[in-house]
């Protein structure tokens, strides 16, 4: 793949984290807030297999691989500690 082509989508990648970042700042609802959190964890993922295509390295796609699992584990944590702050237990 060509270096532009990355270069693009890396930076496009950046604006769409940013946009995240604030959405997950001004969030009205904790929803908003976790709904943000999973989409920033899902960019970073993007981003770091982009630095494996750019770097010719597969260790970032291992390392990409483990974050996407504990990034999910915490996304289902976070989901059942609200459901159970919502039922009031």
């Amino acid at each position: 793949m060509s270096s532009f082509i990355l270069s693009g989508m890396q930076t496009a990648l950046f604006v769409f984290a940013f946009i995240t970042l604030i959405r997950l700042m001004l969030g009205p609802t904790s929803s908003d807030r976790l709904v943000a959190l999973n989409v920033l964890s899902a960019v970073s993922l993007a981003l770091l297999i982009l630095w494996g295509i750019r770097n010719r390295r597969t260790l970032y796609l291992d390392v990409a691989l483990v974050y996407d699992i504990f990034g999910f584990l915490g996304f289902l944590a976070i989901t059942r500690f609200l459901k159970h702050r919502k039922e009031g237990r």
